[in-house]
């Protein structure tokens, strides 16, 4: 088996299904460490819109911005990751260390909040890949983002799985002021050891507990999502996912269940012979029976919670022990009253 690329999700290179070559580096005690140290590089796009419309029944919001794609986070489970062979690049170990960033995501914004064609809406920062990964912390596109959110008084909803949006506490307590900010932590285990296989480079949990803690101190709404829940590898969890999240003070938590879409089985499969293989069949198998013998679920209504007796199961767990520690949820909807089309340039 091939060198364990340590920082990484996938530990192997699949093809891009819409080329006809592809490359695929030999491991040698040559170019052992270059793998090993496998560098994030930066690729810069200037897109004519910023906004990603979504009819899915099964997600609550129309639009969202990703300000990057691909995601440094590495997370191996990742339906994203089929997203990034339409760059040209492959599902995965391209789609966490060449990433895509969208440096005009600002200005775009605010010229479409300035026309009169818009709506005042949610939009939810991602939908699609995480606008808190490691690379915000240098090019700041999130952050710009949240300066024309306040500026024109618009309402949104940021998902991460990384602390750094506390860095932006300043931004997210003057919009939780005019109630136009939701944050939700995106958290798959509360072991750390599991994490940093599962997820390498984002936040560890008892980091997001903490973080969860912060905002609400502040006064910024704040709810977990427990994503994805995997039979035979996190599920046991969800007691303790649930009672740790009531404590450190979120609002509500909900989840969703695993599905594998396009070539994630194969990265995912991958994973397990060489982190758990004694496990490997029976999460392949206990995966499977959730949606009808197959890794993947597409089926609106079905997608994120599976179907036949263990995904019953595991939905009747979790909805048992939220009723215990989440009796009185509160509503997130957000303020659409404030919107300030002709608003002038935010002096932040």
């Amino acid at each position: 088996m091939s060198v364990y690329i340590k920082g990484r999700g996938a530990q192997i290179t699949l093809a891009n299904k819409f080329q006809h070559l592809n490359y695929q580096p030999e491991v040698s005690s040559d170019n052992r460490e270059e793998i090993e140290q496998l560098l994030t590089k930066i690729f810069y796009e200037s897109p004519r819109n910023i906004l990603s419309k979504n009819d899915s029944p099964d997600i609550p919001f129309t639009y969202s911005i990703n300000p990057y794609q691909g995601c440094e986070h590495g997370c191996v489970y990742c339906y994203a990751r089929n997203s990034h062979e339409y760059w040209g690049f492959n599902a995965s170990l391209d789609f966490e260390s060449k990433i895509i960033a969208k440096p005009d995501a600002p200005g775009l914004l605010r010229k479409k909040f300035q026309s009169r064609s818009w709506t005042p809406q949610t939009i939810v920062m991602s939908g699609n890949t995480d606008c808190y990964q490691p690379v915000e912390k240098k090019l700041k596109i999130t952050r710009n983002l949240l300066k024309v959110f306040l500026e024109f008084g618009n309402p949104v909803g940021i998902i991460t799985k990384n602390v750094l949006v506390l860095r932006d506490m300043d931004l997210l307590t003057e919009l939780a002021k005019e109630r136009l900010v939701h944050v939700i932590f995106s958290i798959t285990t509360l072991n750390e050891e599991l994490r940093q296989k599962l997820e390498p480079r984002s936040s560890a949990g008892h980091k997001k507990m903490l973080a969860i803690n912060k905002l609400k101190d502040k006064g910024i709404p704040v709810s977990v999502m427990f994503s994805p829940v995997i039979p035979g590898l996190n599920d046991h969890e969800i007691p303790a996912m649930i009672r740790e999240s009531s404590i450190s003070g979120a609002d509500d938590i909900n989840m969703t269940m695993i599905r594998l879409n396009g070539v994630i089985g194969l990265l995912f499969r991958d994973w397990l012979k060489r982190n758990f293989p004694d496990r490997e069949n029976k999460i392949i198998n206990q995966i499977k029976s959730l949606h009808h013998g197959n890794l993947n679920e597409s089926r609106f209504g079905y997608r994120m919670t599976g179907e036949g007796h263990l995904a019953r199961s595991i939905v009747h767990l979790f909805k048992t022990v939220r009723s215990h520690y989440y009796n009185n949820t509160r509503s997130h909807e957000l303020n659409r009253q404030v919107f300030r089309r002709n608003s002038m340039q935010s002096l932040f």
